[in-house]
């Protein structure tokens, strides 16, 4: 129930711990004040109670909400949607309540410090993210299906191996797929052995075909989505969609491209002491973005002129190769991240 002794001008911060089935939310005045705690469902009508019950304290300016990109993503759509400021959470690692990390959610949220502004989730960057994750599924499922291929071949019966042995890529998937075992008598090892190969052998081609399919819509979505990005020297496809997830729809909340470097990983930082000066590389941030980062680094130092000077005029000042890779690694991020706000923006307007 609302506190009788808070006023209409209170303002309200709530925070919110996030699950499955159900949302533990509390709120806060903004002197710190647990006005106090309450569970929902996390259903849309369970999200639009929890906003109503937070309303019901006086006016929400903030809420911080743990997992905004997984079980919270739903109420945190509605809150930006009722124009009230989502921060995001970081869930402790600690024994606890649902009530107390609610209230501890509030109280960061309140002080300003561990919280982020979270993505929105509402552009063609999501769908870029959904159909990697189909894509990357799908091809860490392709070489498992081989290895099974693979091995149950080499111990299956005498002639069915001998009959499938010499047979290479397309041929043994072709081979395999022709195999007709007897389901009445499976018994037989030879049949039941074919009957595996059949069946895994059309795995295998499903999923070759399901990320030629994937691939196609990809290049089409990322080309339309970030031309600029895509043009880039060793910005494929695939690097251009890993760093759009990495962003988000609204990479504004990365206030500044030095933020978005932190963010992937190749901020560098300080490693001086006594009479030596030098920065090391940043073990941490986003390890997929920091890895396309530096394939594209990769990729220049092979073909691009520019980037090859680099590399001879620094080694020549006595910098270390890893040393050299790192400073072209944030020179892309910074290359790569005006172009993402460049593409973006054209996108949204």
């Amino acid at each position: 129930m609302p506190d009788p002794h808070t006023s209409a001008h209170t303002q309200i911060v709530g925070g919110v711990d996030t699950h499955t089935d159900t949302h533990h939310a509390a709120a806060l005045d903004h002197h710190g004040r647990v006005l106090g705690d309450d569970e929902f469902p996390a259903t849309p009508d369970g999200c639009a109670q929890l906003l109503s019950w937070l309303s019901s304290f006086g006016p929400v300016t903030t809420v911080g909400v743990e997992g905004t990109g997984s079980y919270g993503k739903q109420l945190a759509t509605l809150l930006r949607r009722n124009n009230i400021e989502v921060r995001e959470v970081s869930r402790p690692n600690h024994g606890k309540s649902d009530a107390i990390d609610a209230i501890n959610a509030a109280r960061t949220t309140l002080c300003g410090d561990g919280t982020a502004t979270p993505k929105t989730a509402t552009g063609p960057v999501e769908s870029i993210r959904a159909l990697r994750i189909a894509r990357t599924g799908a091809v860490k499922a392709r070489p498992a299906a081989l290895n099974e291929l693979t091995n149950l071949i080499t111990t299956a019966p005498t002639a069915l191996r001998e009959a499938l042995r010499h047979h290479k890529g397309t041929a043994l998937l072709t081979a395999c797929t022709a195999l007709q075992p007897d389901t009445t008598a499976l018994a037989d090892p030879t049949h039941g052995t074919m009957l595996a190969l059949h069946t895994i052998a059309e795995r295998i081609t499903s999923l070759n075909q399901h990320i030629r399919h994937l691939d196609k819509h990809l290049d089409q979505l990322v080309a339309a989505t970030a031309p600029t990005l895509i043009g880039l020297l060793g910005i494929g496809t695939d690097a251009a969609g890993q760093l759009l997830v990495t962003a988000g729809d609204n990479p504004e909340r990365l206030h500044s491209e030095a933020s978005f470097a932190k963010l992937c990983g190749v901020a560098p930082l300080e490693a001086s002491s006594g009479r030596t000066d030098r920065h090391r590389l940043n073990r941490g941030g986003e390890r997929q973005a920091n890895r396309v980062l530096h394939i594209a680094v990769v990729v220049r130092l092979r073909y691009c002129p520019r980037t090859q000077a680099y590399l001879q005029r620094r080694t020549e000042q006595g910098l270390t190769k890893r040393d050299i890779i790192r400073c072209l690694k944030r020179y892309v991020a910074r290359e790569t991240h005006t172009a993402i706000m460049k593409d973006l923006a054209l996108a949204t307007a």
